[in-house]
C-alpha cells in the first residue's frame, strides 16, 4: 500500500477531510502475549487460551495495545514532505469501544481535524478510527496530536512490520 503524500505548506487545506485507511493488519496471539510480557499485564482474558476461549470465546488483545499499533498503520496512510521531524504529542480522547480478538484484523482511519501553529511549527490533530474487519463498531477511536516541524525532509514511517 502507498501511503498518501501530502507536504507540510498543504496540510492546512486538508482540515476537516479523511486523509486515508490503512490496509489490514493481523492482531496474533503472539503480539497479545509479548504485549502482555512487556507491560505486565497478564490477565487470563489476554493470555489464558483455554479459559478465554471456554469463558469468553477467545483471548483478546489489551486495548492499550490495539493503540500502539497506531505508528505502524499510519504509515500506510500519510506522509508528509518538507519537514525536518514529528514528535507525538498525545492524545486529547481515547474510547476503545469493541475488544479486538486474537488472530482478527485491524485497519485505522485518519481523518485531519484540525492544524495549528505551535512551537515554531505545526499541531495536527487527526481523529483516528480503528476499524475491525467484518464488524461494524471500531475497536478504537482517538484523538491524537502530532508537531510536525518544517525542514527539507519527509516524515519517513517506512520501516513497516509485516503483520501486528
Amino acid at each position: 500500500m502507498v501511503a498518501r503524500t501530502i507536504d507540510y505548506s498543504e496540510l492546512e487545506s486538508f482540515q476537516g477531510q479523511e486523509i486515508g485507511v490503512s490496509r489490514w493488519f493481523e492482531v496474533t496471539q503472539r503480539s497479545i502475549d509479548l504485549f502482555a510480557e512487556a507491560t505486565g499485564d497478564r490477565q487470563w482474558v489476554h493470555v489464558d487460551v483455554e479459559r478465554a476461549t471456554r469463558e469468553n470465546g477467545g483471548t483478546i488483545a489489551h486495548g492499550f495495545l490495539t493503540l500502539a499499533l497506531l505508528p505502524v498503520m499510519l504509515a500506510d496512510v500519510l506522509e508528509i514532505t518538507g519537514i525536518n521531524h514529528a514528535l507525538n504529542y498525545g492524545l486529547n480522547k481515547v474510547r476503545f469501544t469493541n475488544p479486538v480478538r486474537a488472530g482478527r484484523n485491524v485497519r485505522v482511519r485518519q481523518k485531519l481535524l484540525s492544524t495549528e501553529p505551535k512551537a515554531g511549527g505545526l499541531l495536527m490533530t487527526s481523529e483516528m478510527t480503528i476499524e475491525i474487519e467484518g464488524e461494524d463498531r471500531p475497536a478504537c477511536v482517538a484523538e491524537g496530536m502530532g508537531l510536525l516541524f518544517p525542514g527539507t525532509g519527509r516524515l519517513d514511517t517506512t520501516a513497516k512490520a509485516e503483520g501486528a
